[in-house]
């Protein structure tokens, strides 16, 4: 991995597979066709679930599946442009981070849409972790970003639960699949008023980063990605305005910007993050904005390098920093460029269509 900033200390160990980046890998995959490699996934995950305990899975593997992977830095070498220090292992392993349930439940989902019913065995372990989920869904974490500041109830996290217990419930149904219905439809319900009512913040107009704060993340993005929220909701367009007026400058959307409130307890700025600017182009296309949708996804075709490649962050100077080449950047390539074929060309044969209308506001969504 590159430094997220040249000279900085956010220098992280990337030679791992992490929970999350393989269950959007399982998405794309499918979404284009590819069963067979998503199907190795859902092993490899399955596998590393059975071994991990009640809660189902811990955040990352080594690729071999090794669970123990301390982190070490060293000090004889002087990093990339005198970026220190060097480090090896990656510490977030230990981390809590409650969304890797949500993105592994709704890759699971997409790969049972195409393959029919998953194995008894893997269904009675995924009802497990799902059973385990509606003990814990409150639990603060670290969240989606591996914050190495104080542990919070974030936005990412109680959102991915709910996407958990809602993709679950859609594979019972589907699938004619035992489950405990009632409570996890029941802690789904809870989880969805919880998002509404405590995340929720009228001044800002905008879903926040963790309850009771005031910080805006990129993560709300996923929001209608997830079928969480209609995209058409007042809470979200407000929600949506307030993400362009505070993390987007032109194409690049920065994840969060750290404040005192909510330091992610390292020294330094960072760079706009990829996946995050091509989430905004989803969230556009979905929402019906869909013009600046297409020239904004133009305008970060020109960051990639000569193979067509994008790190995990870029400088406003289109520099890389950060992983290289980064697989959640490519996913949420993929998937952006799919939602924008849908909205310019009306495919009506598939099966999650909806009917786009082009909002008539020359000036996109402000």
């Amino acid at each position: 991995g590159l430094p997220e900033v040249i000279g900085g200390e956010r220098n992280w160990d990337y030679r791992f597979t992490w929970v999350r980046d393989a269950a959007f890998t399982l998405y794309s995959l499918s979404r284009l066709g590819y069963y067979d490699e998503a199907e190795a996934f859902v092993h490899f995950l399955m596998v590393r679930a059975v071994e991990t305990g009640e809660s189902g899975l811990q955040i990352m593997y080594g690729m071999d599946g090794s669970e123990h992977l301390p982190e070490s830095d060293l000090d004889h070498l002087d990093g990339y442009f005198g970026s220190q220090p060097v480090r090896i292992g990656n510490e977030a392993y230990s981390q809590r981070q409650m969304d890797i349930y949500g993105e592994f439940m709704d890759a699971v989902y997409i790969a049972s849409k195409a393959r029919g019913k998953p194995a008894y065995s893997v269904w009675k372990k995924l009802s497990g972790i799902l059973d385990w989920l509606c003990d814990n869904w409150q639990l603060p974490d670290k969240g989606i970003w591996e914050s190495r500041g104080e542990p919070h109830e974030f936005l990412s996290s109680r959102l991915m639960c709910w996407v958990a217990l809602d993709r679950g419930l859609r594979i019972a149904h589907d699938q004619s699949m035992p489950a405990d219905i009632i409570r996890w439809r029941e802690q789904r319900d809870l989880i969805q008023q919880s998002i509404l009512e405590e995340f929720w913040d009228p001044d800002m107009g905008a879903f926040t980063q963790f309850k009771g704060s005031k910080a805006l993340d990129a993560v709300v993005l996923l929001m209608p990605l997830v079928k969480f929220i209609n995209p058409r909701d007042p809470m979200w367009t407000s929600t949506l305005k307030a993400v362009k007026r505070h993390l987007v400058h032109d194409c690049l959307v920065k994840r969060y910007i750290n404040t005192e409130e909510n330091h992610d307890g390292l020294e330094g700025e960072e760079g706009a993050f990829t996946i995050c600017s091509f989430w905004y182009v989803e969230a556009l296309a979905r929402t019906g904005y869909v013009a600046e949708a297409r020239l904004l996804f133009e305008k970060l075709h020109t960051y990639a390098n000569h193979l067509g490649l994008y790190s995990e962050e870029l400088s406003s100077a289109g520099d890389h920093l950060g992983n290289f080449p980064q697989g959640l950047t490519h996913l949420s390539l993929i998937s952006a460029a799919i939602w924008l074929d849908r909205a310019l060309n009306g495919d009506k044969q598939d099966p999650n269509y909806f009917e786009f209308q082009m909002l008539e506001d020359p000036n996109g969504i402000f």
